[in-house]
């Protein structure tokens, strides 16, 4: 027997008699907490707003070229047909939120602000989640939000006021967490999904976990 083998095997059996030993103890996900996640939002934030802004452009100029007749002079400028901007324009923004965070959740739970703090959002079953289940999340979401925008116009008009009671309305989603049993949001209770902080034991990251799930595919087909 090989002297590297044999200390092996001699130091395994010196561990089994050492009543002292103990197997590390491993840590289990938790529910993420409220703050864990608002930062995360404020991260994907920034992406968000940069892929709406692309998208806004790109269909400004589409509405404009079918739609208006350019001039010359600024006192030609016109604004975009209100039926383009309320059945063309919102929806393509609604898809391009639903799109970011269902393609990040559908490929490993986490979206870039996430992984920062190592946040993973899987159904109460523990996989991850579908397109309906993404989609009804953000939903879920965007519900709050909605709600006291609502209650904003109404009280006011403005648009400040609006931006300022939806701002409300979302946070309202993460202090909820606070009041709860649990600690859920208010989208986590809707839509059947939970948000948890993983261990860094068991965090292998966003584009590693691309790259392995790819890996196992290509496994799968090939047997």
């Amino acid at each position: 027997m090989p002297k590297s083998t044999l200390k092996a095997a001699v130091k395994s059996k010196s561990q089994r008699k050492d009543p002292g030993h103990r197997a590390p103890e491993v840590e289990e996900p938790t529910i993420a907490q409220p703050m864990q996640r608002v930062v995360a939002i404020v991260y994907d934030g920034m992406l968000i707003l940069a892929l709406l802004f692309l998208v806004g452009t790109v269909l400004t100029v589409i509405g404009t070229l079918l739609t208006m007749q350019t001039g010359t002079q600024s006192s030609e400028a016109q604004s975009l047909p209100t039926w383009y901007q309320n059945f063309i324009m919102t929806p393509s923004f609604v898809l391009t939120l639903v799109a970011f965070y269902g393609l990040f959740w559908r490929r490993g739970g986490q979206t870039l602000g996430m992984q920062t703090w190592r946040l993973k959002t899987v159904n109460n079953a523990g996989h991850l989640l579908t397109w309906p289940q993404s989609f009804k999340r953000i939903l879920a979401a965007c519900l709050m939000p909605l709600l006291c925008g609502i209650i904003g116009s109404i009280i006011d008009g403005s648009r400040a006021v609006l931006l300022l009671s939806a701002f409300f309305g979302l946070m309202f989603n993460y202090v909820f967490c606070l009041f709860n049993r649990r600690g859920l949001a208010v989208q986590d209770m809707l839509s059947n999904t939970i948000t948890l902080k993983m261990p860094k034991v068991q965090y292998e990251g966003l584009w590693r976990g691309f790259r392995n799930r790819k890996q196992n595919n290509n496994k799968q087909q090939n047997k």
